[in-house]
């Protein structure tokens, strides 16, 4: 019962991380600055990103991707597959929601606005990278202090 309390605090920790980094992010990218515009995507990508925690078994996913390519527990081996996962589970989808959020408010200003999959393709791979990174650094980060939280020993 304790590692799932865990898991949902960990899943709200990195879900409310995830949106902060990546709406600020997809902001910045788009060239048009506001802190309105940054407010709204980042509640609306918090609420994708806490659906996918509580949804998604990424615990059980990554652990299970582990195993396929050989990677031992607590590894760098495995931190870097899990971080992986996570990205490409958690990534695209708050990236493309919130492009097609940008482009339907471009499009409705009218002049020209860039097709879709233009205004998506950058976004999504700059997206994952920095997503990466944060999944890489904050995962172990919040799952070492979910575990002292709750008394228990966490990982190395």
């Amino acid at each position: 019962m304790e590692m799932k309390k865990i898991g949902r605090q960990m899943s709200l920790l990195m879900g409310i991380s995830m949106s902060l980094g990546l709406s600020l992010v997809g902001n910045l990218m788009g060239g048009h600055f506001t802190v309105k515009g940054w407010l709204v995507s980042f509640v609306v990508s918090t609420v994708i990103s806490l659906v996918i925690g509580f949804f998604v078994p990424m615990k059980k996913l990554g652990d299970a991707a582990d195993k396929k390519l050989g990677a031992q527990p607590q590894t760098l081996k495995a931190r870097c597959i899990e971080s992986a996962v996570s990205d490409l589970i958690y990534t695209p989808v708050m990236t493309i929601i919130m492009v097609a959020m940008a482009h339907r408010q471009a499009s409705s200003h009218g002049g020209d606005v860039p097709p879709f999959v233009i205004m998506l393709l950058p976004s999504l791979l700059v997206c994952l990278l920095v997503g990466y990174v944060l999944i890489f650094i904050l995962m172990p980060t919040f799952m070492k202090l979910l575990m002292k939280k709750n008394g228990m020993n966490g990982p190395k």
